[in-house]
């Protein structure tokens, strides 16, 4: 791959070359999901043993800063996007939506853990304990694990950047049919 391919993939549109330097063309809607995707600022919903997971990724050794996701918010009105790390019981689950919904749009969801997209092993023990994260919120990007480990985690990120780059739509739901071979 050559520089020239390389750029075209960092930024979206192509440079045409003149006498003072270059122009370049692009749809605006490209150059605003480039943006987007490349400066956004969790929330930090850190309830188990998740979140130290989700701490040390923002850590020295996996620096999640290097990938655009700089400042953790503690406030829902400066975040782009909440990572739900760890379990969620029913009388948390009101406070999840509150701070959702006070959330600017666009706004993006990643359940972290099996706490968070399946109630995980306290489910079933318990009848306090939410089933996912998904039966109180929408959720873009599940992390697997229990818990996950950092580069899982960044790994998430990554593909809500790739997901937000494409233009993609929470709503906007993929389903490969089954093709039987018989």
């Amino acid at each position: 791959m050559d520089v020239k391919d390389n750029q075209q993939q960092a930024f979206p549109g192509d440079v045409h070359p003149t006498a003072s330097g270059g122009i370049l063309v692009s749809k605006l809607d490209d150059v605003i999901n480039w943006a987007r995707s490349n400066s956004l600022w969790p929330l930090v919903f850190g309830t188990s043993c998740c979140a130290i997971e989700m701490m040390s990724t923002a850590s020295a050794k996996y620096d999640w800063s290097r990938f655009g996701f700089e400042v953790a918010r503690a406030t829902p009105r400066q975040a782009d996007v909440i990572i739900i790390a760890g379990t969620i019981v029913n009388k948390m689950a009101p406070v999840l939506k509150r701070l959702y919904d006070q959330m600017a749009d666009p706004k993006y969801v990643i359940a972290m853990g099996a706490c968070a997209t399946s109630g995980g092993p306290f489910f079933y023990n318990t009848y306090s304990v939410v089933k996912g994260a998904d039966h109180v919120i929408p959720v873009d990007v599940y992390v697997a694990g229990c818990p996950p480990r950092p580069e899982a985690l960044l790994h998430a990120l990554i593909t809500l950047q790739a997901k937000i780059k494409a233009g993609d739509k929470r709503e906007k739901i993929v389903i490969e049919k089954f093709v039987d071979s018989n």
